[in-house]
């Protein structure tokens, strides 16, 4: 609107500008043709009455004229620029033509120069023998107009004046413009108003035109887009014309359709999917592409046992407490499986990625916790039942078998002893028979939890079979091995089981200190040394004999 009003009032000011220099060209015009018409008369009667003979009385002509209302300044000057009338010059010439005293001699001469000899607009009416307009400026700062108009020494003139000089004299008639500018300047004022009530009209019009044709479609646009940015879709512009604005209205009215149909089918479809992650019983978080969580469902806060307001407080890498873990799960280009953590009291499968467009930039992340705390129990259950002996609770013969295989050659490897103990119950059958199968069970598991106290922290105790037990101690020398198997001894010998007495033979085998070319050869010294340990009375430790450098010698 701004643009359009600027356009029409430079518009109506340039056609007010025109008119008014046009109209102030045209004053001009009309005030110098009616100037000119005056001068050319005065001319006229001067020279008519220099033909009858009447000189003397052309300068009481030229008196009068001076006092009529246009005129300010009227001169009757000869072509040297000197006031004509006023000397005796002429009168001398004219009476020397003709030879008789036709005129009188003034009794009082007077010289008046009006214009220079060389003014340049008085040489321009004798060389052009045309009049000429001058305008200036008099004494009081009004604008004047001259007319310089030449009188021509005509055939009736040639008999007082001769023939030689073709301009006898110069006219100069000066005239006021001064009501010639204040009639400019009252069709100025007369324009300047026309033209404020012009721009006010025009201006009044286009606004009214603009606020009903345009301004009030585009606030219903406007209005409807605003409620349609806050979710509400249900509002229609009304159409009141064919043009380009109710085009604008209908074709916003069947984007909110279609967005409504949209929208209801979206909402459904969240409706359904918000069923399925409430309902979960795995814990989902998600988040936008800035990071920020936006999702969090009731079986994430239960697993984390975070509410969902501290979860997003957190964010995404704060879950599970270890923001520089979750950071490397994220930027994990690869599909990786899921990560299996222990948080509180809980064993949680962690699937964590970051989600990327088609495009490639990141629309969010996501992850999602499964509590595996259960099934990991039952693993470990599971994987203890498959190496344990379930009477005595100790290693069976498989993860004895496994064990041993592992150490061997680890000492193999390092170059480091690997030591290991067998013994057995003393008369374990004959107890077993007398005081029954229960009762003997009952002394293995004594026994077994003995052997196990009786151990340090990285031996393994085994259950060989039977009543017979194995414990394999690494990096232990025979020293070392007969010291414990002592102890175990001692232990068990102080034991009472239903207050019957129990003892025991132990058979202690060493590599290298052995010969033993494999972990079966070494139970197998072992085995003798506990064999020797019964044939000399039981309830004692061997150890095996067969040295390595005196296997060598044999």
């Amino acid at each position: 609107m701004v643009v359009v009003g600027v356009a029409v009032a430079a518009g109506l000011v340039a056609t007010a500008t025109f008119y008014t220099t046009h109209q102030e060209r045209s004053v001009l015009a009309q005030n110098e043709r009616t100037m000119r018409k005056l001068t050319e008369s005065v001319i006229e009667g001067l020279q008519s009455v220099m033909l009858a003979g009447s000189a003397d009385i052309a300068q009481g002509y030229a008196d009068r004229l001076k006092r009529v209302p246009e005129i300010d300044d009227f001169r009757v000057l000869r072509i040297t620029g000197v006031e004509a009338f006023r000397d005796n010059s002429t009168i001398e010439e004219v009476n020397e033509r003709r030879g008789e005293e036709t005129f009188l001699p003034r009794e009082s001469e007077q010289v008046v120069r009006i214009l220079d000899e060389n003014d340049e607009a008085l040489r321009k009416v004798l060389e052009t023998r045309q009049i000429v307009t001058v305008y200036g400026v008099d004494e009081s700062g009004e604008q004047t107009l001259t007319f310089l108009s030449p009188i021509l020494n005509q055939d009736p003139c040639h008999k007082c004046h001769g023939s030689a000089r073709p301009v006898r004299g110069v006219l100069k008639l000066t005239t006021s413009l001064a009501q010639v500018q204040r009639d400019i300047l009252q069709a100025r004022h007369d324009s300047l108003l026309v033209l404020a009530l012009a721009l006010m009209g025009t201006m009044l019009l286009t606004g009214y035109m603009m606020g009903r044709s345009v301004v009030k479609p585009i606030e219903q646009v406007t209005k409807a887009m605003s409620r349609a940015s806050t979710g509400d879709l249900n509002y229609d512009v009304p159409i009141s014309s064919g043009d380009e604005l109710g085009r604008m209205a209908q074709s916003f009215n069947v984007m909110t359709s279609e967005l409504r149909t949209t929208y209801d089918g979206l909402r459904r479809e969240q409706d359904k999917l918000t069923t399925i992650i409430r309902s979960a019983g795995e814990g989902i978080v998600l988040t936008d592409g800035e990071g920020r969580v936006v999702l969090v469902n009731p079986a994430a806060e239960r697993l984390l046992g975070k509410s969902a307001d501290r979860i997003v407080a957190d964010g995404l890498e704060g879950i599970l407490d270890n923001p520089e873990q979750m950071r490397d799960w994220l930027a994990s280009s690869d599909a990786q499986g899921p990560e299996t953590v222990a948080f509180g009291d809980r064993v949680l499968q962690v699937f964590a990625s970051t989600i990327h467009a088609s495009e490639g930039h990141v629309v969010g992340s996501a992850a999602l916790l499964r509590d595996v705390t259960e099934e990991k129990r039952l693993e470990e259950e599971l994987r203890r039942l498959s190496t344990t002996d379930g009477l005595t609770g100790l290693f069976n013969r498989r993860h004895l078998d496994a064990t041993l295989e592992t150490e061997w050659h680890r000492a193999l490897r390092t170059h480091e002893p690997l030591s290991v103990l067998m013994f057995d119950v003393d008369h374990f059958k004959k107890f077993n028979d007398t005081h029954g199968h229960d009762q003997g069970d009952r002394v293995l598991q004594t026994v077994a939890r003995l052997f196990h106290d009786g151990l340090r922290r990285h031996d393994v105790a085994c259950r060989y079979g039977g009543e017979e037990f194995l414990g394999i101690l690494p990096g232990t020398p025979s020293g070392g091995a007969l010291a414990v198997a002592e102890r175990i001894r001692q232990a068990i010998e102080g034991a009472e089981v239903d207050g019957l007495k129990v003892t025991i033979s132990i058979g202690v085998a060493c590599v290298p200190e052995m010969a033993a070319g494999s972990p079966q050869e070494l139970i197998e010294l072992a085995d003798g040394a506990l064999y020797v340990a019964k044939r000399n009375g039981r309830n004692q430790v061997r150890l095996a004999e067969g040295k390595a450098d005196e296997a060598a010698g044999q």
